[in-house]
């Protein structure tokens, strides 16, 4: 369910072990026969942001289309069968896609098209809470016990709204993540399968907190998990009614949605999902997943497009979502040390360096550049939006593995140093 970024430099093969950890996928899998290749940017809207200074746009180089183009390679490969970017911002903007949307068919990859987002379904759950924090209904730094009591074990220590928000909680996963043998075959056959929210976090009975609350940051979709619960407990309406009401109908995200977790569909995807199994006869083939149950629901359960992420980042990043207070805190990163947190690490087991989440967003650097934003996957998806403060340059991806756990990160590797090169490159 979860996906990562590093907020250290995000631009050698030193980080590698590290960065974006749960993105990797097998190397191993067989090529598959269709070919396409990327298709040429589409230029887009700017959505550029008038209030915001013009420093950070003087210091991005223009875009370089045939660069962006070169990152991917011809797809499909045994890795990705598609892929889609969308830039924009007043430092430029362009849209182009690779590969095919349709293994049978063979029809384009649709920029414009919807697609599970996994994680980044996390940012308009914090945005929702640091919303009811605005209208005073709660205390970010008061116990979520106190909202949620029982939900929780008993005698483990007082855990802040806050700390759920930006990962210093200390709560452990949980069994309600631990599905399945982690294969492509055994998603294949269980895509279906689902579990309720307070399923989910009745897995953390029995086990022992990590740390103690706000000593340390390891990113858990747990905290989502409960934060969802807490969402529906302060409002009296479900999650999905209150990132409706509050999110998508006000914006016009006319492609978002929190679909139920019995609900497989995906109405005009961007492209079809495949992930390869082994075949009858020893060799392999490619399965559609695109069908897929949507169960981590407000921790990665959303569906949506490019346009309409592009557009809520927009929104949030202008402070047309939250109060000045509430804004102020999802631009801010707890001093705490990392504890086996691939996103801010720099080293192969987790561990190192120090937070780099904030109340709902990931700081990332590329080439010096300072970026916020959040990745997200699901099996047969790996997606990224990350923006610079001032909106100068936005950038939305999504790529489709062929393996349940993830992209290989040197495809994202790819992508941001030709976004984001370095100086003189």
């Amino acid at each position: 369910m979860n996906t990562t970024m590093n907020r250290a430099r995000w631009a050698g093969p030193a980080a590698a072990g590290a960065l974006l950890v749960a993105l990797t996928a097998s190397l191993a899998t067989p090529a598959v026969a269709v070919a396409a290749e990327p298709t040429a940017p589409r230029a887009s809207p700017s959505g550029a942001n008038p209030s915001a200074g013009g420093a950070s746009a003087a210091k991005l180089p223009p875009l370089d289309g045939a660069a962006i183009r070169r990152a991917l390679p011809a797809l499909p490969n045994a890795d990705l069968t598609s892929a889609l970017l969308r830039v924009s911002g007043r430092a430029g903007a362009l849209e182009t896609t690779w590969g095919s949307g349709d293994l049978v068919t063979g029809r384009p990859v649709d920029v414009d098209g919807r697609f599970r987002i996994g994680s980044i379904s996390k940012v308009f759950t914090a945005t929702v809470v640091l919303q009811l924090a605005g209208e005073h209904r709660l205390d970010l730094d008061a116990p979520v016990q106190c909202y949620l009591p029982g939900v929780l074990p008993a005698g483990w220590p007082p855990i802040t709204v806050a700390q759920l928000l930006d990962h210093t909680s200390g709560l452990p996963t949980g069994s309600g993540e631990a599905w399945g043998d982690g294969t492509n075959a055994w998603f294949v056959e269980h895509r279906a399968q689902s579990a309720t929210p307070q399923e989910v976090v009745a897995g953390l009975a029995g086990e022992s907190m990590r740390f103690a609350p706000g000593t340390a940051q390891q990113y858990n979709g747990m905290n989502t998990f409960v934060a969802g619960l807490l969402i529906e407990r302060i409002t009296g309406h479900s999650y999905a009614h209150e990132v409706q009401n509050r999110i998508i109908r006000p914006l016009g995200l006319r492609d978002t949605a929190v679909p139920a977790a019995d609900d497989l569909r995906l109405a005009r995807p961007t492209a079809r999902v495949y992930l390869t199994v082994p075949g009858p006869d020893g060799g392999s083939r490619q399965e559609d997943v695109t069908e897929q149950s949507p169960w981590p629901w407000a921790e990665g359960g959303l569906i949506s497009s490019a346009p309409d992420l592009d557009r809520f980042f927009t929104a949030l990043f202008e402070g047309r979502l939250l109060p000045r207070a509430q804004q102020q805190r999802l631009f801010t990163v707890p001093d705490v040390p990392n504890r086996g947190n691939s996103h801010c690490s720099t080293t192969p087991d987790g561990n190192g360096g120090r937070a780099c989440m904030s109340e709902g967003l990931e700081h990332v650097q590329v080439n010096g550049v300072d970026l916020w934003g959040k990745t997200g996957s699901r099996p047969g998806y790996t997606n990224g939006v990350f923006a610079t403060k001032d909106l100068s340059r936005k950038i939305v991806y999504s790529l489709n593995p062929t393996g349940v756990g993830g992209a290989n990160l040197s495809y994202v590797f790819a992508l941001a140093n030709a976004v984001f090169p370095a100086a003189g490159s």
